[in-house]
């Protein structure tokens, strides 16, 4: 299941050479994030540290570029204005690459590819496309993402119901004010081994996004991550990383 719900692009095939990484002399990246959207990033309950993958693969590109990474916790409605506004350096946080985007932003060089796919109630588990297009069946999405442009190419605008986060697009489908959820398929799995029996992956082998760091547009530290990024891809680390978050290796 998780091997299906990365795109079939390898993140090893998005790779560059590696060249000997930049030296950052310890500075310290405000970077932001919006930590709802598990296992890409999440606030731990216990520690109250946001953690997850994104948090890992930036962690590993500044032991390789001599950083430190501070992660701030931010509502993704807001996260690029923010950047433009210099209070981040830069923002990880599930961020599909568009031509859209890079009209106002600069981005690094994709760290994964992840294929969308649609969460279901198990229930309703047998649902299709379909059903949703017909009509009567609303497929949420959280406002200002990929997803959520999907959505409304997939099964049009009057069948979406969008919402600020994807914690509470969830919640909506648990309470059925909705019927599907279409979010990246790597988050989708995280949701249904948390809500096991509950909700599962139902529509899988929709549109693929590449996701990147995304910088102020003429930042030059893009150039720094880039040579930490391809060092963590040539050594092993990343492909090490996506394995313990989806048993893909």
């Amino acid at each position: 299941m998780f091997k299906k719900l990365l795109a079939a692009a390898t993140v090893a095939a998005l790779a560059a050479p590696a060249a000997f990484a930049a030296d950052l002399e310890g500075r310290v990246l405000k970077i932001g994030t919006d930590a709802t959207y598990p296992p890409m990033e999440t606030v731990d309950e216990a520690t109250g540290k946001i953690v997850g993958f994104d948090v890992d693969v930036m962690n590993a590109i500044c032991a390789e570029i001599n950083c430190v990474p501070n992660f701030v916790n931010t509502a993704w409605d807001g996260i690029f204005a923010a950047l433009q506004q210099g209070e981040f350096d830069l923002v990880i946080s599930g961020v599909s690459i568009t031509p859209e985007r890079e009209e106002t932003m600069d981005f690094s060089e994709p760290y994964i590819v992840v294929s969308q796919a649609i969460l279901l109630r198990v229930d309703d588990a047998s649902m299709t496309l379909g059903d949703f297009k017909a009509g009567g069946k609303k497929l949420a999405a959280q406002t200002g993402t990929t997803n959520a442009q999907l959505a409304e190419e997939l099964v049009g605008r009057e069948n979406v119901s969008l919402y600020d986060n994807f914690s509470a697009a969830i919640l909506a489908l648990q309470n059925a004010d909705v019927h599907g959820v279409i979010i990246d398929g790597t988050s989708a799995a995280a949701y249904e081994q948390e809500f096991a029996g509950e909700l599962t992956v139902g529509i899988t082998g929709l549109k693929s996004d590449p996701l990147g760091i995304v910088f102020q547009e003429g930042d030059a530290t893009v150039d720094a991550v880039n040579e930490g990024l391809a060092a963590i891809k040539a050594d092993g680390t990343l492909d090490k990383l996506i394995g313990q978050y989806w048993g893909t290796n």
